[in-house]
């Protein structure tokens, strides 16, 4: 099972009522979060997650609106009691944006391993989860990401007692080991079924949209993707600076067959983007969500995706503020 929530969907500087954009990832108890720019540990506060258990961090790019909130967050994450290491995943050149951010977060209770990936790297992620990366095409190097949580074959009992296995001896088979029953090695093969899709999470931001990174994502449950641009009108200016607008990000999610997807990463003029284009946003692509601070869903391998609304109105976790009347 994977919990997913948006923390926040800005783009270049944080305003009232809308974090930068970010996404807390839980997995079988542990925390992965995806980019963390200023306030980011502000929204996570706002969860209720915990930050204990964040156990590593994937950085799409080196922007500051990406990774200028580290600091304050590794502070935060220490005074929580963690002193096992704490990973951060990104681009070429990671290690040292980290080492300078440092400087003023030096002495930490717990170890920080960077490990930078390159284009189409597979790598073990907590929670059980293997991530993949693909490059993308912006002004600096950026990486996509995949998530896939693997579901084993199913167990089949009527194999096992007909091999005469015990009982107690299953949840070895179940597990990859091989067993001896009556002098005779039964491996694992010969008691599962066939094997059974996993669950898929995508997280695409700050890049044109390729083929490259649509078959990183394909067939995905879930695909978080930057929409900076609302506008066909503004494609020029997606082009120019490394994004993407609505109907790009929606045709991504199209050519790689992604089953939901929640836009994110909206431009500073995009003032509402839900009230502005969720009606055309769904004329594109059907199972689309405008995203929002606080947008939660569960990917499960029996249900799939289910979305959860936070609170009974599923308010943003970061409230529009409030316009004081004149003196």
């Amino acid at each position: 099972m994977i919990d997913v929530v948006l923390l926040g969907t800005g783009a270049m500087v944080p305003l009232p009522g809308r974090w930068l954009s970010s996404t807390l990832i839980r997995a079988n108890g542990a925390l992965i979060l995806f980019d963390c720019g200023e306030g980011t540990q502000i929204a996570m506060r706002q969860v209720h997650w915990g930050f204990r258990r964040l156990d590593a961090i994937c950085l799409s790019h080196l922007h500051a609106d990406h990774v200028a909130g580290l600091p304050g967050l590794f502070h935060t994450v220490a005074n929580a009691g963690r002193t096992e290491p704490l990973r951060i995943f990104g681009p070429p050149g990671t290690s040292d944006v980290v080492d300078g951010l440092r400087v003023i977060a030096p002495h930490l209770p717990y170890p920080v391993e960077v490990l930078e990936l390159e284009d189409d790297e597979t790598f073990p992620l907590p929670g059980g989860l293997t991530g993949r990366v693909r490059e993308g095409a912006h002004r600096v190097p950026v990486l996509g990401y995949r998530l896939d949580a693997e579901r084993k074959p199913a167990f089949r009992r009527d194999l096992a007692i007909a091999l005469g296995v015990p009982r107690p001896e299953w949840s070895r088979l179940q597990n990859g080991e091989t067993v001896k029953v009556n002098g005779r090695t039964v491996h694992p093969a010969e008691v599962l079924g066939e094997a059974r899709a996993g669950i898929a999470l995508g997280l695409i931001t700050d890049t044109r949209p390729t083929d490259h990174l649509a078959g990183l994502v394909n067939g995905v449950d879930l695909l978080i993707c930057e929409a900076t641009y609302g506008e066909d009108a503004d494609r020029s200016k997606a082009e120019r600076h490394g994004h993407m607008t609505i109907r790009e990000a929606a045709s991504l999610a199209s050519r790689a067959e992604a089953r939901n997807l929640w836009l994110t990463h909206f431009g500073a003029g995009m003032t509402d983007p839900a009230a502005l284009y969720r009606a055309f946003a769904q004329s594109l692509f059907g199972t689309v969500e405008i995203g929002y601070g606080g947008l939660t869903a569960t990917l499960t391998f029996r249900r799939g995706y289910e979305r959860i609304d936070v609170g009974a109105a599923a308010e943003p976790i970061v409230p529009e503020p409030r316009v004081l009347p004149a003196n």
